[in-house]
């Protein structure tokens, strides 16, 4: 039976003390992060050092050992908190033009993002704390749909099913419907006549509260969806893990990154076909390879990514 493992709890799934936060590549994180980042928090190598003097010390106590793991864990605190003093969850809408001169010492980045300028008018950036894929794809989808009353409508539908599809899969009842309760007041507000305005939209997804719960219920969709084709997506999981072990682990738990399985189990579950484009550091001269989830799909939602992390196209 599907375990919610880090969701088993409200303050668990949404709070958690221990985030992992997942930076994009080096040249592509901003001075004035780092500078913040260096600034707050103390360096990982003086706190390794420190471990492994403990290590070495013969009569370092059980104590000791649980110190080191609380220094390490409020290092992971100070950046989390440094990076959401930086960073709102979605950014106002920024022009890829002018997006690409923080790559200008980057000559290969810059090069992709002169490319990427012809083909996308603006981005907008999602924080990098390891949820950005599905706060950058409910963000991103969640804007179309207060422009398409017919595919709201759909997607609505779609989603007043997931509650007792997710249940009749074993995921405990007395976690699954606060998060489901709180998506779908905000999918009722995406059409009709109390359909919010964008502003709206742009304040739900800065509200934490609000905009974990989304990408809470997103990650349950998904994970559901990876369960259900158990089959065919064991074939992407390396080692020995099994799916409900990969969900357990790499799905379910506020903070972890995303890839490939992700965006096509998701895709797949909401019938929403998402387009990536991929900021590599293949050949200077090539536009930007682009990848559809899943295949030969119609996409509705365009995200870029660079070296893990996602943020969101425009055309």
């Amino acid at each position: 039976m599907p375990a919610l493992s880090s969701l088993a709890a409200r303050s668990v799934a949404v709070n958690s003390s221990r985030p992992s936060v997942v930076f994009a590549h080096k040249s592509t994180v901003a001075a004035e992060v780092k500078a913040e980042v260096k600034k707050e928090v103390t360096p990982k190598k003086e706190v390794t050092k420190r471990v492994e003097e403990d290590d070495e010390d013969e009569n370092n106590s059980d104590d000791d050992e649980e110190n080191d793991a609380d220094a390490i864990s409020r290092e992971q605190s100070q950046i989390m908190k440094a990076v959401s003093k930086l960073f709102l969850l979605v950014s106002y809408s920024l022009n890829t033009t002018s997006s690409k001169e923080m790559y200008r010492d980057d000559p290969v980045y810059f090069k992709k993002m002169e490319k990427l300028c012809e083909g996308y008018k603006s981005l907008r950036r999602v924080r990098p704390d390891g949820n950005c894929f599905f706060r950058g794809f409910g963000y991103s989808y969640f804007e179309k749909l207060l422009g398409d009353e017919v595919e709201w409508k759909r997607f609505q539908t779609l989603m007043l099913g997931t509650k007792d599809q997710l249940l009749s899969q074993g995921f405990p009842k007395f976690t699954l419907e606060d998060f489901y309760d709180s998506f779908m007041e905000v999918v009722n507000r995406l059409g009709g006549e109390s359909k919010m305005t964008i502003e709206e939209l742009n304040n739900t997804f800065n509200e934490a509260g609000t905009s974990d719960y989304l990408v809470v219920y997103l990650r349950l969709l998904t994970s559901g969806q990876l369960q259900k084709e158990e089959e065919f997506y064991q074939n992407f999981v390396e080692g020995d893990k099994t799916i409900k072990e990969f969900c357990q682990q790499e799905v379910e738990p506020m903070y972890r990154e995303s890839d490939h399985m992700h965006a096509i189990a998701l895709g797949s579950a909401l019938k929403v076909g998402i387009r990536v484009v991929y900021l590599d550091r293949g050949e200077a001269t090539t536009s930007p390879p682009a990848h559809d989830f899943p295949e030969d799909c119609t996409p509705s939602v365009y995200l870029l990514y660079r070296p893990g992390h996602y943020d969101i196209l425009y055309m």
